[in-house]
């Protein structure tokens, strides 16, 4: 389990981290969003001791991370593909790592192979695409099989295969049991990895909760199609209901859920086609709760 409790951090007069808490558990990926300067990197950062909090504190399994005497064997992190010494191969950058935790050197293999790069495993990585760099970076994240991982926007420079490959193994660590703390801007992703959602602006919580419950609080009403749909309307408006006409056919109805909808239509004897409830997306959801946490806004085309 990863706990951060009250954390805050300074940098002069800016505050990067105001007071934030949030827990992350095992056998779930969660996601962790925030608009650029929110405080992730910041908060990662100390997750692994590279900064010092000002107040706070942020553990892993219960303690500091400075506190483990063979690190990669308890934390898996990936804050920085590009973070590489560009002249050393993939294979010596794995192997010296592994010989600082006592980490066999076949399991340097069998990673290389697993993230598919033991055909260039002798190339020296300063040729590596941005995608390659992604997927040693998650090699070495892997290297003492741990239970809690730490990734910083892991699918950058990936292809969708790339992509797809990392959605599922991260959903399969998951699935093992361990604690899996996910950063990205791309939302469609997200929504399709993260169980859990942590969303930060200017360095304070905004919301903590599932992906599920998230997009369930905006829902935009429920769309409902039947070909006595303006008897229906009259109907729903008069049970207090919301209705709007959608340009393409149907009803958009808010404020009645959907089995009172179809309670009320089967009273009347009218038919129905569908009867869908319209949640608003992960990326519709987060830019409305950060809207006021954005640091760094472009202008809007006209």
């Amino acid at each position: 389990m990863i706990e951060v409790t009250e954390l805050t951090k300074r940098y002069g007069r800016t505050v990067a981290l105001d007071g934030l808490s949030f827990t992350v558990r095992p056998g779930r990926v969660t996601g962790f969003l925030g608009p650029n300067g929110a405080g992730k990197s910041t908060t990662m950062r100390i997750l692994l001791g590279l900064d010092r909090p000002d107040s706070g504190t942020a553990t892993i399994e219960g303690r500091r991370y400075c506190e483990s005497h063979r690190p990669l064997h308890q934390v898996g992190a990936l804050l920085d593909a590009t973070a590489l010494p560009a002249g050393r191969s993939a294979l010596d950058h794995l192997r010296w790592q592994a010989r600082s935790n006592r980490i066999p050197q076949r399991r340097v293999v069998e990673l290389l192979e697993e993230v598919g790069l033991a055909g260039v495993a002798h190339q020296r990585v300063g040729g590596y695409s941005l995608g390659m760099k992604q997927r040693l970076g998650i090699a070495a994240a892997l290297l003492g099989d741990p239970p809690v991982l730490l990734l910083d926007e892991p699918v950058n420079g990936l292809d969708p295969d790339g992509v797809r490959w990392i959605r599922q193994l991260l959903r399969s660590l998951a699935g093992q049991g361990r604690t899996v703390l996910l950063s990205s801007h791309l939302m469609s992703e997200m929504a399709l990895t993260a169980d859990q959602i942590v969303i930060i602006g200017r360095g304070r919580l905004i919301v903590d909760t599932s992906v599920a419950e998230l997009t369930e609080r905006f829902r935009r009403g429920v769309l409902v199609r039947s070909p006595g749909e303006t008897e229906l309307a009259g109907l729903l408006i008069k049970a207090g209901a919301e209705v709007e006409l959608e340009p393409g056919g149907g009803l958009t109805v808010s404020g009645l859920e959907p089995s009172a909808i179809g309670e009320l239509a089967a009273l009347h004897g009218i038919a129905l086609h569908e009867v869908t409830p319209r949640s608003a997306s992960l990326e519709e959801t987060y830019l409305a709760l950060t809207a006021s946490s954005i640091e760094y806004s472009g202008g809007t085309s006209q």
